[in-house]
């Protein structure tokens, strides 16, 4: 089992910047790659980032020149930075872990950007 907790959602106004923080406990060593989703109220949640075990982290192109994803092993921590944040970019944010094996997500930072 792997517990996400994520931080860092508030309210910011437009051209505004957050960083929010995903910290992953339990077996840890069984994580082969963690993800950012978002949902905004009466719509789908969609991925927004994804950085593997091993290999290149993706950010989605609608989001890609704005926001950042990287990871602190040190700290079991996964960091989505964003920057120049849009109304659109009001949304729950959702941190994901994956393996072949795993599926476990946290419960949620609400980010509000306000125009």
């Amino acid at each position: 089992q792997v517990q996400l907790v994520e931080s860092g959602g508030g309210e910011v106004q437009a051209g505004g910047s957050l960083r929010l923080s995903c910290v992953a406990s339990g077996r840890i060593s069984s994580i082969n790659g963690m993800n950012w989703y978002r949902q905004a109220p009466g719509k789908q949640r969609e991925i927004v980032a994804s950085i593997p075990k091993l290999g290149v982290a993706h950010v989605e192109d609608s989001v890609k020149d704005r926001f950042t994803i990287s990871r602190d092993d040190a700290k079991n921590t996964v960091y989505l930075q964003m920057s120049s944040l849009k109304p659109e970019d009001t949304a729950v944010y959702y941190c994901n872990a994956v393996s072949f094996n795993l599926n476990s997500w946290g419960q949620g930072t609400q980010v509000t950007v306000s125009s």
